[in-house]
């Protein structure tokens, strides 16, 4: 067949329409998250943190962790920020509830979970709970259990920078934000339909089917496709095939643990943290994720 008749053919349009429909619906928050991120990284002082989180880590971590409801970010600026954050002289374990918090359970996130899963708002209490305890959660066990040799401090500083405007420092963090998470949303769409389309349903049914198995499977997938916190619920919402536990659990650790995010902590704090951290987080997202659909979905 050649290449004019793989476009003409049904299951390419298939295709074609159900990444272009998942894209479409995820672009504008995805702007409106970079925006509302870039605005953020250019115009909160770092130290505004140290300022309203209690002395005592215990307290600082839930605080931190909630702090990402109304100070949001994209999963690439809570990396830098933690950074900023920790050389600022707020405890680590604070600073890593809000570098899970952040991208996951910010407003723009919460309001693009509740539009692409519409009528279940049981949906949106589900991912904002689930994401809290996860990211307190690990900021505790980093508290009790973490290592200082483990953490590498980045050398380098987020946000505003001296002699730099901060409209210039928006503009920069918005054109970076937006084309780096662009492209992995365009990536996850793409594998979206590719599962919805090409899959054959008898191997998604050998999954789906299993109440384990189905939550397993797409918080792995959650960490190959590395969608960006502000359209994975639409890709989630298109895996129909699946329990909403299980796509819970997609969004739950999708924001927190992918392979970009691996990465980047490996690349700011070091290797022997960010292994250590992102295998810690997987467990306690899925076990929090289904724990969560079990009690409210």
């Amino acid at each position: 067949m050649g290449t004019e008749g793989w476009l003409t053919h049904p299951a390419f349009r298939a295709w074609q329409t159900v990444c272009v429909a998942i894209a479409v619906q995820a672009v504008p928050f995805l702007v409106l998250g970079t925006l509302v991120s870039g605005a953020i990284n250019a115009l909160v002082p770092a130290h505004v943190f140290t300022r309203v989180l209690p002395r005592r880590p215990a307290l600082a971590v839930p605080v931190a962790s909630a702090a990402g409801v109304v100070l949001p970010g994209c999963e690439c600026a809570s990396v830098p920020v933690a950074g900023s954050l920790i050389r600022r002289g707020v405890t680590p374990a604070a600073a890593f509830a809000f570098l899970l918090s952040a991208p996951a359970v910010n407003p723009v996130v919460l309001v693009a979970t509740a539009v692409a899963f519409p009528g279940a708002p049981e949906m949106v209490a589900a991912r904002l709970l689930a994401s809290l305890a996860t990211s307190a959660a690990m900021g505790w066990l980093w508290l009790r259990w973490g290592r200082e040799r483990w953490l590498r401090m980045p050398a380098r500083h987020a946000g505003h920078r001296e002699g730099e405007s901060r409209l210039t420092a928006f503009r920069l963090g918005f054109q970076h934000d937006f084309l780096h998470a662009g492209g992995f949303l365009v990536l996850g769409a793409a594998a979206a339909a590719t599962f919805n389309v090409a899959v054959p349903q008898s191997v998604l049914d050998a999954f789906a089917d299993h109440a384990w198995l189905s939550v397993l499977f797409l918080a792995g997938l959650a960490v190959v496709l590395a969608v960006c916190s502000e359209a994975d619920a639409f890709v989630a919402a298109s895996l129909t095939g699946f329990s909403p536990t299980a796509r819970l659990a997609f969004m739950v650790v999708g924001p927190m643990v992918d392979v970009k995010l691996i990465a980047l902590q490996a690349g700011t704090f070091g290797r022997a943290f960010a292994f250590r951290f992102s295998a810690a987080t997987m467990v306690v997202a899925v076990g929090a994720a289904a724990v969560t659909g079990w009690w409210l979905l």
